[in-house]
C-alpha cells in the first residue's frame, strides 16, 4: 500500500514540463530515440520508485534490467526512512539547537543560542571567535547559512542586530578546514556527507560523499557545488558531478585532480560518525555533514531524512547500484 501510494502521489506532483526536458536531454546523450528513454523513464519509476532526476543521474539508461534493483532511488530511500527513523525524534536533527546540544561532543567548535544571547553574550562570544557562521534553525540545503567577520566590540554590536533581524538564531565559529581540503576548494569547507546506519546498539559506517565548492561560499550541491565518491579506504576513484549533470575530474578552479584525491583523516571521521551514530537510537538511518578541520574530523550537522547518492553507472565497475552494501546491515 505505501509503494502505491507513493506511485500515486508523485503521478500527481509530477512536473511533467521538466521530465520531458530531462528525457530529451538522456536521449541526446544515450543517443536513444526520445519515446524509447522516455517510456524506459516511466517504467523504472513504476517498478524501482525512481524519479526522472535518479534516472538522469544515476544512468539508469545504461543498467541492465537485472541490476536496477540494485540502485536506490529516492522512493525505496523514502521506505528506508519510514522503516527505520521514527519520526517523533526528527526534531532532534533537525532542529540545529537541539541537534548541537545532543551532539556537543562531536562539534569541535564553539556556538551560541540567539533566542537567549544578549548582546554582552554575543560581544564576548565573538572575543573568542572573530570569524562566524549564523544560521537559521530550520533551514536546508545550506539556505540563509552568512559568514561574518568581527573586527570590535561596535561591530559585533551591529552584527547582533543583524542576525537577531535575519531570525539566524545559531552561530558557531568558523571552521578552519584541513590545509589538504584546502587544496581542493578553499573558499567554502568541503564536507563529507557519511551515511550511517544502527543495528543493534553499534553504528555502522555505510557509504561517503564528498561535497565540493565551486564558486561559492557553500558546498551545497544545489547551491552551484559538486561531490563525488570515497571509497572506505578515502580514495576519490570517480570524477564529481554538479547538479546540471556537468562532469569534473579536475576542479575547475583550482585545477586540482578530483579523481585520485585523498580524503585526510578519513579513518578517524568514520569512527566518530559511527560514535555518533548511537547517540539517538530511535534515528537509525543517518547522513552526517563532517568537515575534516585543522584539528581532526568534525560533525556540522546530521539528516535524519537523508539525501540519495551513488555512483553514476557509467562509474561503477560492474554496474551495480549501493543497496547490496545497504543490505548487509538493513532489512530491506
Amino acid at each position: 500500500m505505501g509503494r502505491i501510494k507513493y506511485l500515486f502521489i508523485r503521478i500527481i506532483k509530477l512536473d511533467y514540463k521538466n521530465m520531458f526536458r530531462i528525457a530529451r536531454a538522456v536521449s541526446k546523450k544515450a543517443k536513444k530515440p526520445f519515446f524509447y528513454i522516455f517510456f524506459d523513464m516511466i517504467g523504472c519509476g513504476m517498478k524501482y520508485q525512481a524519479g526522472y532526476y535518479d534516472y538522469q543521474e544515476f544512468e539508469l539508461y545504461k543498467v541492465k534490467k537485472d541490476k536496477r534493483n540494485t540502485y536506490l532511488t529516492r522512493g525505496k530511500n523514502n521506505e528506508i526512512i519510514k522503516k527505520y527513523n521514527d519520526k517523533s525524534f526528527f526534531h532532534c536533527f533537525n532542529d540545529k539547537i537541539e541537534f548541537n546540544e545532543l551532539f556537543s561532543g562531536y562539534l569541535g567548535r564553539d556556538w551560541i543560542d540567539m533566542k537567549t544571547a544578549s548582546s554582552e553574550d554575543f560581544v564576548k562570544f565573538t572575543q573568542r571567535n572573530k570569524e562566524i557562521i549564523a544560521k537559521p534553525v530550520d533551514g536546508e540545503g545550506g539556505s540563509g547559512i552568512e559568514k561574518y567577520t568581527v573586527t570590535d566590540e561596535n561591530g559585533a554590536r551591529e552584527i547582533y542586530e543583524v542576525i537577531k533581524q535575519k531570525n539566524q538564531l545559531l552561530v558557531e565559529s568558523f571552521v578552519r578546514q584541513h590545509e589538504d581540503m584546502n587544496t581542493l576548494y578553499s573558499k567554502s569547507v568541503n564536507t563529507i556527507r557519511m551515511f550511517t546506519f544502527l543495528k543493534d546498539g553499534k553504528g555502522y559506517f555505510l557509504q561517503a560523499i564528498l561535497k565540493i565548492g565551486n564558486g561559492g561560499v557553500i558546498d551545497n550541491f544545489s547551491n552551484g557545488g559538486m561531490y563525488t565518491f570515497v571509497e572506505d579506504d578515502g580514495t576519490v576513484e570517480v570524477p564529481a558531478i554538479d547538479k546540471s549533470d556537468v562532469i569534473y575530474e579536475k576542479h575547475p578552479i583550482t585545477g586540482t585532480d578530483i579523481v585520485g584525491y585523498k580524503v585526510p583523516m578519513f579513518s578517524q571521521a568514520v569512527e566518530l560518525v559511527e560514535k555518533a551514530a548511537e547517540v539517538v537510537p530511535e534515528i537509525r538511518y543517518v547522513g552526517w555533514d563532517v568537515a575534516i578541520s585543522e584539528n581532526g574530523p568534525v560533525i556540522i550537522e546530521g539528516n535524519c531524512f537523508p539525501g540519495v547518492f551513488q555512483k553514476k553507472a557509467g562509474f561503477s565497475k560492474d554496474g551495480t547500484g549501493i543497496l547490496p552494501k545497504y543490505a548487509r546491515y538493513m532489512d530491506i
